[in-house]
């Protein structure tokens, strides 16, 4: 099944279905060859990343891939255990959308010209994005948005026409827990 068969059209942009695309969070030591040893892993088992950002954390000894798997191809739980297997991988977590912060950058190159450069330039400054890059005729843009609201950046900026186009994946972090707060009467609201 093709990555095209498993998405859903939304605005003319397709996204992930929902209830088959899971979020993990996979800490790993941050040494050479251990994302090929991720991406080999998913290969040889046939299973679908259809996210995938990597970094280095705070601590230079760790990197943090966030990913996003197509449980279609196989279970979140058969996925986590062949992770688990590979010596480098320190900590898997599922991140639940619900209870996260999730982020995805975009590039995007843009026709812009005459009146619709003003157009361009009042949907960057609507989405809170930038311009990066000035042409002629052309604008490079960047916003950085969970990834539902670079979505629908993406469907308007294609009725401009989209020259290229870059997005990086989603990068997620759990949501921190808020303060209670009690009434006059020391209830919990």
């Amino acid at each position: 099944m093709t990555d095209r068969a498993n998405l859903v059209p939304i605005g003319g942009i397709r996204t992930p279905v929902e209830g088959r695309h899971h979020l993990l969070s996979v800490l790993v030591e941050n040494r050479a060859g251990v994302l090929a040893r991720v991406a080999l892993l998913f290969s040889r088992r046939g299973y679908n990343i259809y996210s995938l950002a990597v970094a280095p954390t705070d601590d230079e000894r760790f990197s943090r891939l966030t990913m996003v798997v197509d449980v279609e191809t196989a279970t979140l739980e058969q996925i986590t255990k062949q992770l688990h297997k590979l010596i480098n991988v320190i900590k898997i977590s599922e991140v639940d959308p619900n209870q996260a912060v999730e982020y995805e950058c975009m590039l995007a190159t843009v026709t812009a010209e005459g009146h619709n450069r003003a157009k361009v330039m009042e949907l960057v400054e609507l989405y809170d994005g930038e311009i990066v890059d000035v042409g002629v005729d052309l604008l490079t843009l960047m916003f950085a948005l969970p990834p539902g609201r670079l979505d629908d950046v993406e469907a308007f900026l294609a009725e401009f026409g989209l020259v290229e186009l870059q997005r990086t994946g989603r990068i997620a972090l759990g949501k921190l827990p808020k303060p209670v707060r009690r009434t006059k009467r020391g209830k919990v609201s």
